[in-house]
């Protein structure tokens, strides 16, 4: 960017320049010179500045040009930068979601879990084993056990998503 700045202050202390050199060759003492490129009245000294001006705006033409290609280059990254950042934010955003959805399903097994020991509890205390409390603790207990790994299997996949790219970078960089 400081590139930038610097060519566009160039540019235009060029064209200060011309416009000066410009106006003194147009001052009412070189009316009856010759006449130069673009139409101007120039005595034979006025040629030479007149050529040397012009050849001048040639190049801070061509920087000019430079510059606006390199900024166009400069806006293209940007714009697949800014691409990959959405794509990021997008996946970031369904992971979150993932999670979130993964955590209200574990919350509510666990509290089921909590009812069903608490009535096996009771049942115990009472001196009464009955077997469909034990049955529906142990099956809250395994679908806790299985909300756990789920989510824990979605955790090791985002982590291996996000090595990929850095085992293929290091793949080609050997």
């Amino acid at each position: 960017m400081q590139q930038i700045a610097e060519l566009e202050r160039r540019i235009t202390a060029a064209l200060e320049r011309i416009g000066r050199g410009v106006e003194a060759l147009s001052a009412p003492d070189v009316a009856s010179a010759s006449a130069a490129p673009g139409g101007l009245a120039v005595s034979g000294d006025g040629e030479g500045e007149v050529a040397r001006l012009i050849e001048a705006l040639d190049e801070e033409r061509m920087a000019n040009a430079q510059l606006n290609e390199r900024l166009k280059v400069v806006r293209e990254k940007e714009a697949e930068t800014q691409a990959g950042i959405a794509a990021k934010l997008a996946e970031s955003g369904r992971q979150l979601e993932a999670y979130g959805a993964e955590l209200t399903r574990l919350r509510r097994t666990v509290i089921q879990l909590n009812g069903e020991l608490g009535k096996l509890r009771e049942a115990a205390a009472s001196g009464v084993a009955e077997p469909q409390l034990i049955n529906r603790a142990m099956l809250a207990e395994l679908e806790a056990l299985r909300g756990s790994r789920a989510s824990e299997a979605a955790e090791l996949a985002d982590i291996v998503a996000a090595l990929n790219p850095l085992i293929e970078e290091a793949r080609a960089d050997a």
